[in-house]
């Protein structure tokens, strides 16, 4: 069975930083491009960031303040998000793949920036 398990989110003052981190179990990760994408209140799911085997893809939202990266030997994905602001506060999810509803998201973690 394919799993995706996110963690990391949490409470964080703006200007401040978080790690996310997505485990992957079930199939073959270092086959497959990974996203994060997230979810706001009442908004769209929008994609924040994609891995495949060469360069780290971000939303404009997010470029130059978020990284992403990943250790296929532990089949796991992270997502670096530094200088974090208000309108990041969103429930965060890792995907199998890209952006389509049809892949494998994972449980979400919540970020919340807020003094």
């Amino acid at each position: 069975e394919v799993q995706l398990q996110a963690s990391g989110g949490g409470l964080v003052q703006p200007g401040g930083s978080l790690r996310l981190s997505c485990v992957g179990s079930g199939f073959s990760f270092s086959d497959f491009v990974m996203t994060w994408v997230r979810q706001a209140p009442g908004k769209e799911i929008e994609g924040v960031s994609s891995l495949g085997s060469g360069e780290g893809l971000y939303g404009s939202a997010v470029k130059g303040h978020f990284t992403i990266s990943r250790y296929d030997a532990r089949s796991t994905l992270y997502l670096q998000m530094n200088s974090l602001k208000p309108e990041d506060r969103a429930m965060h999810y890792c995907v199998r793949g890209g952006l389509s509803p049809q892949n494998t998201k994972s449980q979400g973690t919540q970020v919340t920036v807020s003094s």
